[in-house]
């Protein structure tokens, strides 16, 4: 396995855990509109609560199977392309509400670092 796919995996991979477990009910400078934590954010985007556990759960589930893919390979591709397409889904949200193209930045670069590892 190339070095630079294992950095972007575990990259990808503590990026989403610390999204989606340490900073989830926290405000930060990435949130979408004026969103104080994730279920604000969600509501934001005009997404439901069902919706963002249906996210989460893929995201978590995408995060783990990317550091599992270090010791068995096959995950890590369907992972990259699962995280791939959340991610894309991430960026679109922030368009839509119209954010500055910074709050997209962190999506934006989590997007691209999963397509490389899931095509390389």
């Amino acid at each position: 396995m190339e070095p630079i796919i294992i950095i972007f995996q575990i990259i990808i991979a503590l990026g989403i855990l610390n999204v989606w477990i340490l900073r989830f009910g926290r405000s930060t400078n990435w949130r979408g509109g004026n969103a104080r934590n994730m279920k604000e954010e969600f509501a934001v985007y005009g997404l439901s609560g069902w919706f963002m556990g249906v996210i989460c759960f893929l995201k978590l589930l995408f995060a783990l199977s990317l550091i599992a893919g270090l010791w068995f390979q096959p995950l890590t591709k369907p992972a990259a392309a699962g995280m791939a397409i959340l991610m894309l889904g991430a960026v679109s949200m922030h368009l839509k509400v119209k954010d500055p193209l910074k709050k997209a930045l962190p999506a934006f670069a989590l997007l691209v670092l999963s397509l490389i590892v899931a095509v390389i």
